[in-house]
């Protein structure tokens, strides 16, 4: 099982959908059969497992298919399991629509003995909507660090060829910088594309410890949003009679069971960066579920500092409305071979995800949920956790902290590999505890909050005032009172 199949699933758990069955004998020797079966309307993925016996007398029976317009590929002998879809596609086949009619498994038979025999199984599994999950990269529940914002030569991506010309970056260099970072996740966002799901497919087996979860960047002229699951179609055309308004968009991203998160809103926007800035008009901000407060290319513009381009004021801001919104960051990265001690390398920032396991679901599960922090260093151990109490409850990040006005409560936070920084406690944007903090250190904060409080988050800055860590908040409600939006 490889990392990048918890979005394309290598074999499915339930029951086939249709089995087909049959028999070689020594008279198909050198000849061809065309097995048909049914695909109905709607199948956005066909999965077939192919296996035979009489291997034993070296019978062979090699495998294709034909879909009802045209050939979809032939793997021969060299796999027994594949799937298309209209993204992505096992290598040897070819991903695209998948029309409803008659479908064929071509089989031929390079040889078979003349008193040889060779029975063939073909289960099929027809899906609709997202793919059956697989198993996880890692199992346990831990931080995971990752890049949630990364373009290639799908989109605008670009580096040196082996004699030094700029060309269209391939898939694979983003791959191999996010292992060499020692990241444990990314998603490759191409503008408005999923082009690359194809190419990510094929890299599947030799990237096994990494996790790749499907994205894309939905590129309006109002403003960019990455979208990270479905691979399936989503308007981008805001403003057109495709996509009136954004709720169309964020309407087709839910049905596609997908996460909504706006890109580096700080970002102005005009000819040198046209459509960067978030100035779309009646945003339904309890249909976002993220967004990216810090932006590599922007660290990049701004010499290492986050302030200039910050998305902070803008995510604080709809954090003070009410709504509870998970803070994320990405590199934005378009040249995997950057020095990585620089922005936008890969991994500058680091989205940091504690999750129950490193699967897509798990990680999407813990942006929800707002389980994650910010290392604006790329580091590979720094570590930044909050947790709360009261009333006896116990809250990680993202929680919520039922307190009345006057009630007591307490903050503890954790910090390691932060020597030399210092903490700060906002509550409400308004710093409530700053102290010089060690290598190893523990903080705690008891609660006396007044009236109308919304929510407490930590971060930690260098000597220097650079933002090196960045939490997600604790929230806080009257009790008996309903949550906000999330």
């Amino acid at each position: 099982m490889t990392a990048l199949l918890c979005a394309w699933p290598a074999a499915a758990e339930r029951a086939p959908d249709l089995t087909l069955t049959g028999a070689m004998t020594g008279a198909d020797h050198q000849t061809y059969r065309e097995v048909p079966f049914r695909v109905p309307a709607g199948v956005t993925r066909i999965t077939v497992e192919f296996a035979y016996t009489g291997k034993e007398q070296r019978s062979v029976i090699d495998l294709g298919l034909r879909d009802p317009q045209r050939f979809r590929g032939w793997s021969g002998g060299n796999k027994s399991r594949f799937s298309v879809s209209d993204a992505d596609a096992t290598p040897s086949y070819l991903p695209g629509p998948l029309p409803s009619g008659q479908w064929k498994l071509v089989l031929g038979v390079p040889n078979m003995r003349k008193d040889g025999r060779a029975d063939y199984t073909a289960r099929i599994w027809l899906e609709r909507g997202a793919p059956d999950a697989a198993a996880p990269v890692k199992s346990g529940a831990g931080w995971y660090r990752g890049d949630l914002h990364m373009h290639t030569g799908h989109s605008d991506g670009s580096c040196a060829s082996r004699t030094g010309k700029r060309v269209p970056c391939p898939v694979f260099k983003t791959l191999e910088a996010a292992t060499a970072r020692g990241l444990d996740f990314i998603s490759i966002t191409e503008h408005n594309a999923t082009s690359h799901a194809a190419s990510i497919r094929e890299l599947a087996p030799y990237f096994d410890d990494l996790l790749v979860i499907p994205g894309r960047e939905i590129t309006t002229f109002h403003g960019h949003a990455n979208v990270f699951g479905p691979t399936g179609p989503i308007d981008f055309q805001l403003g057109s009679a495709r996509a009136p308004a954004l709720a169309a968009i964020q309407g087709q991203v839910e049905r596609a069971g997908g996460l909504f998160s706006i890109n580096h809103p700080g970002l102005p926007s005009g000819e040198a960066c046209m459509g960067c800035g978030w100035t779309v008009k009646e945003t339904d901000y309890a249909r976002v579920q993220a967004i990216e407060v810090i932006n590599g290319g922007s660290l990049g513009q701004a010499g290492g500092s986050d302030r200039p381009f910050s998305g902070v004021p803008f995510w604080e801001a709809r954090l003070k409305e009410g709504f509870r919104i998970t803070a994320i960051g990405g590199s934005d990265n378009h040249n995997p071979t950057l020095d990585p001690a620089k922005a936008p390398a890969i991994g500058v920032p680091t989205t940091v995800v504690r999750a129950d396991e490193l699967s897509q679901a798990a990680i999407l599960a813990g942006v929800r949920a707002g389980r994650v922090f910010l290392d604006l260093t790329g580091s590979r151990d720094k570590l930044l956790e909050m947790t709360g109490e009261a009333a006896g409850k116990h809250v990680e990040m993202g929680g919520v902290l039922a307190l009345a006005p006057g009630e007591g409560g307490v903050i503890t936070v954790r910090i390691r590999g932060a020597a030399g920084g210092k903490l700060t406690l906002l509550q409400d944007s308004t710093p409530v505890l700053s102290e010089e903090i060690g290598a190893d250190h523990t903080a705690t904060f008891n609660l006396g909050l007044a009236g109308g409080a919304r929510y407490l988050r930590a971060e930690v800055r260098g000597p220097d005032g650079k933002l090196w860590l960045l939490g997600n908040p604790i929230y806080f409600q009257a009790p008996g009172g309903g949550p906000s939006p999330r």
